[in-house]
């Protein structure tokens, strides 16, 4: 989700030091008279009188697919890194990339245009990046297209910038003795409740303005296709706490409930967006749960503050991006 020319190291809110410098969608024939009805009755298809017919489930679509998004969606870091520009930081191993391996599509039938830094303005005009612009990912969209898978959101929120000022948040308190050892203090909460408003809860809800308007403009240029919001995995774990052995003191406990509870309602104004716009929503934090960036390095599929070498923090590792294509495939197979 970072907003960065380039997929490297963002929002490292274990980063203490880096902080501290500033890191901030039958009929059938027969007489007038019905004295068909039986042998109708026996044809495929085709129900006996009286009988309710069985609905035909509906074909999981196919191709052409176009997947949108941002770091998320593109994995970056994540070997190998494919496709124009380099800044973008797609991996050829991402979940949409996955997708399509499994659903059998053929050259031409599948776009990859996520990018990492992505906001939902992006996908509507060109993006920079230090490897050269990024065209606007709604431009891949076609009348034909008949599958689109869309993350998005967590930018336009600036959830990274808000972990980010919780690391920083808690360093200062620290300093200033304000935060004790219990861990009951919450200095990020009460920095993003001053004034008596929450101020997250106000940027999720202006993200979701937006996210609305890109999912009526994905139905405007491809209106026969089926169109998945992917949701952002979990983050931290049921209980934050657990996280001491990873994080430390960089984020005050208190904080990481604060933090787990942001991105349940990042992820709650997704699904509410989706299912209004007559999409999918996919919940990739209910099957996350365990895989966290606090689980150990065998199971994570979240990158913690101090990756693995040469990973992007606080981003899926190649596990991330498998198991979310399994989730994705899930619910496009229905």
């Amino acid at each position: 989700m970072p907003r960065t020319t380039r997929p490297t190291a963002v929002a490292t809110a274990g980063l203490a030091a880096l902080l501290l410098a500033g890191l901030a969608g039958c009929s059938g024939g027969g007489g007038s008279d019905g004295s068909d009805q039986g042998f109708a009755g026996a044809l495929p298809g085709r129900a006996p009188a009286g009988a309710t017919p069985t609905p035909t489930p509906t074909p999981p679509p196919t191709g052409p697919y176009v997947a949108l998004g941002d770091s998320y969606t593109a994995g970056p870091k994540i070997d190998p890194q494919v496709g124009e520009p380099g800044g973008c930081g797609r991996s050829g191993v991402n979940y949409p990339s996955l997708v399509a391996k499994a659903l059998a599509l053929v050259p031409g039938q599948f776009q990859d245009v996520s990018c990492s830094g992505a906001r939902t303005g992006d996908l509507k005009v060109a993006q920079k990046t230090d490897d050269g612009p990024n065209p606007a990912q709604l431009d891949a969209l076609t009348p034909a297209t008949r599958l689109v898978t869309l993350g998005i959101g967590g930018n336009d929120a600036g959830f990274m910038q808000v972990v980010t000022e919780c690391a920083k948040d808690t360093l200062v308190g620290a300093v200033k003795g304000l935060v004790g050892e219990d861990g009951s203090a919450a200095p990020c909460r009460e920095h993003y409740a001053s004034g008596g408003a929450d101020q997250l809860q106000a940027r999720v809800d202006e993200a979701g303005g937006k996210v609305a308007d890109v999912l009526q403009e994905i139905r405007r240029r491809s209106p026969q296709a089926r169109v998945y919001v992917v949701g952002y995995p979990a983050l931290l774990p049921a209980d934050p706490g657990s996280c001491q052995p990873v994080l430390g003191t960089t984020i005050a406990a208190a904080d990481l409930g604060f933090l787990a509870e942001k991105e349940q309602q990042l992820n709650g104004m997704l699904k509410q967006r989706a299912e209004a716009a007559g999409a999918v929503f996919v919940d990739t934090a209910g099957p996350s749960a365990g895989h966290d960036m606090c689980a150990g390095e065998g199971a994570r599929w979240i990158e913690p503050p101090f990756p693995a070498h040469g990973l992007t923090p606080i981003h899926p590792n190649a596990k991330g991006e498998e198991a979310v294509a399994g989730v994705v495939l899930k619910a496009v197979r229905g």
